[in-house]
């Protein structure tokens, strides 16, 4: 039994052991200086069991600029309902303005050449900055992606390392099954050669 605790204590290392990198090499099926820099760096952190997941949009905000802050802002004001009433309110009282208040003495008069001019300017200015918080916004998305395709592979690696113990165990666990029950038969033998033993005792005695 003592060599029964020995077998165990040695499978237990055994399965603390098993080798990271050659279950990462298994997963991507390539050698690790093989691999794109991005890829090497998961499987680094998986080896030195470091952490994948980041706060993308933390990270992103802490890096915005006054006039980068500025352009979502306008981009998320642009493109409100809010914006498009109360933009449509002030076009309305533009023309009713120009047309009935002032009358001939409106200083832009049908068919609002002035109103046009600064639409214009409006839409000139407003495309650029929303296009701008739009590409921030693709940046964003792409950096997402990309961890969550990090954070994917390190699951994937842990998983696949998870199976490799739970096979070692099954194996160890087997091994050690079989020992004992080696160790059962020997004593059954023994049981059954002492019981042969002491029934054959009285009839050798003599009379």
């Amino acid at each position: 039994m003592q060599s029964l605790k020995r077998n165990n204590k040695f499978a237990k290392a055994k399965v603390a052991k098993i080798n990271r990198q050659s279950t990462a090499q298994k997963l991507l099926q390539t050698e690790l200086e093989k691999l794109p820099p991005d890829e090497r760096l998961i499987v680094e952190r998986f080896i030195s069991r470091g952490r994948i997941a980041r706060n993308i949009m933390r990270e992103f905000d802490a890096q915005l600029t006054f006039g980068e802050r500025m352009a979502d802002r306008v981009a998320a004001i642009g493109g409100s309902w809010r914006f498009i009433g109360g933009f449509g309110i002030f076009l309305l009282l533009w023309m009713i303005f120009n047309t009935f208040v002032l009358a001939a003495r409106a200083y832009d008069p049908y068919p609002y050449i002035l109103l046009n001019l600064l639409l214009s300017c409006l839409a000139a200015l407003q495309a650029p900055i929303i296009m701008m918080s739009q590409n921030r916004q693709a940046e964003i998305d792409r950096m997402q992606a990309q961890n969550d395709y990090e954070v994917n592979i390190k699951a994937e690696l842990e998983i696949l390392q998870l199976h490799e113990k739970l096979n070692e165990l099954r194996e160890q666990d087997w091994a050690g099954l079989l020992e004992v029950q080696h160790y059962q038969t020997q004593l059954l033998e023994k049981l059954a050669n002492e019981r042969e033993e002491t029934m054959s005792l009285p009839e050798n005695a003599p009379e």
